[in-house]
């Protein structure tokens, strides 16, 4: 399946996903949900699934969205945009710090290393008091823009439009020049490091902007809820995280999106399945792992590549 074709279906099912919530509230905090679960795992796609990167701070980037949010407005009395104009800078700065800190780290000790500080951050937030402590922040105004509120539907609206134009930017990002580089300083660092280009450097830029685009899907959450705590972003939302792009599919973030919607839909919103929604997103990775390696995506980009093998080309004669 073309790239093209990915990105026009991915468009495609955004739009039915916003006509299918409508103006439902309940269905409306549940594309939320996956929303903000997609830009986390867009956020992980860069460093994870382009640079070869497991770093696993996830929750504490988009933790960091969310408290921006929150202590902006609770505290400085900011709109809540602003508070999620701010989130993507901070987090990129502890995620390059971070990334520095534990360059010399790879595989099992980084993924360890950097779960350890996702708890450590979550611990910390739960500890201090202008975070609120364990109770978090709660009651915080209304999305408005200069005196203008948006309704429930027009937030979902805006932010099924922020995640499809960053999954359209990543595939973009992906397939240039820089992306280029960036997966082959995953598979061939030796060789990117020879021809003068700072395989660190790329990692750190890469882990910078991943942790932007996660820290938007906290801030998007918190400002949808109006409230936030330690645990609106424990460890847990890691788990999921990580498989997304691989139950989606590792060839396109929109695999990622794909993914978070499955996951969501899976451990959310099917009722006979909600008590074993985690087991079953768990069964679930382990049968595409093993006969759909690629994903969802690549599973039906083999399907439409073996359906046009099957018809007739133009000029011969069956």
């Amino acid at each position: 399946m073309s790239a093209r074709i990915q990105s026009a279906a991915g468009i495609l099912g955004l739009a039915l996903l916003v006509l299918w919530a409508g103006e439902d509230l309940y269905r409306s905090s549940l594309l939320i949900t996956m929303l903000t679960y997609a830009l986390i795992a867009l956020g992980m796609y860069v460093p994870f699934v382009l640079a070869g990167s497991l770093s696993l701070s996830y929750s504490a980037y988009a933790a960091t969205g969310g408290y921006a949010v929150a202590i902006g407005s609770a505290h400085a009395g900011w709109p809540l945009w602003l508070g999620m104009l701010v989130a993507p800078p901070v987090a990129a700065v502890i995620a390059v710090v971070l990334g520095a800190a534990t360059m010399r780290l790879s595989g099992f000790y980084l993924g360890a290393v950097t779960l350890l500080f996702a708890e450590a951050f979550i611990q910390l937030l739960g500890n201090l008091d202008i975070t609120g402590g364990p109770s978090g922040i709660i009651g915080l105004p209304l999305l408005s823009f200069g005196g203008w509120e948006p309704s429930p539907f027009q937030v979902v609206l805006m932010a099924t439009v922020l995640t499809g134009l960053l999954a359209f930017a990543l595939d973009r990002l992906r397939r240039s020049p820089w992306g280029v580089v960036v997966r082959a300083s995953r598979e061939v660092p030796i060789a990117v490091d020879t021809a003068g280009v700072s395989v660190s450097l790329l990692n750190l830029v890469a882990l910078g902007v991943g942790a932007a685009i996660a820290s938007l899907g906290g801030a998007l959450f918190t400002a949808y809820v109006g409230a936030v705590n330690p645990e609106t972003f424990s460890v847990n939302v890691i788990f999921l995280a990580v498989f997304m792009p691989l139950i989606g599919g590792i060839g396109s973030p929109w695999g990622a999106v794909l993914g978070a919607v499955i996951v969501v839909d899976l451990t959310l919103n099917v009722d006979a399945l909600s008590s074993s929604g985690t087991l079953l997103v768990s069964l679930s990775v382990l049968v595409i792992l093993v006969l759909f390696p690629r994903g969802v995506l690549g599973f039906a980009g083999t399907l439409a590549r073996s359906g046009t093998a099957l018809l007739p080309k133009r000029g011969v004669r069956t």
